[in-house]
């Protein structure tokens, strides 16, 4: 019985959704054939696929590790900046201290600040 009302007439289309284990393919099927070539299609993108994301996966690898070599570069270079700045500054000291110990010394000063020279009015006093 149908809920369909009266009269409807009840027809059954068989739809062949898989193929059938006894029937044979014919060679020249054109169904197997165009399934045939979706397949290789879907084969050659994957493939496709495959090597575009590897080429840049291989080439962020590549950045990487140069970018961690050019950071381990940047922190040696660092040091070096620093320690090179300690001894400019050490050096900067020492000049200063042997200036003020020449003009104790050779110019008879007990006071001296800064090792700058002396204007004319003051060189016509001595």
């Amino acid at each position: 019985m149908s809920n369909r009302g009266p009269g409807a007439a009840e027809t059954v289309i068989p739809i062949p959704l898989a193929p059938k284990l006894h029937s044979r393919a014919e060679a020249g099927d054109q169904l197997d054939q165009v399934g045939q070539t979706i397949m290789g299609a879907l084969d050659h993108a994957a493939i496709t696929i495959e090597a575009s994301y590897r080429q840049p996966v291989e080439m962020s690898r590549r950045l990487a590790t140069q970018l961690r070599a050019a950071e381990e570069r940047i922190a040696q270079l660092e040091v070096k900046a620093r320690y090179n700045e300690d001894r400019a500054d050490r050096a900067e000291k020492w000049l200063y201290q042997i200036s003020v110990e020449i003009e104790q010394k050779f110019f008879r000063r007990d006071e001296v600040t800064s090792p700058l020279p002396q204007t004319a009015a003051q060189n016509q006093r001595r």
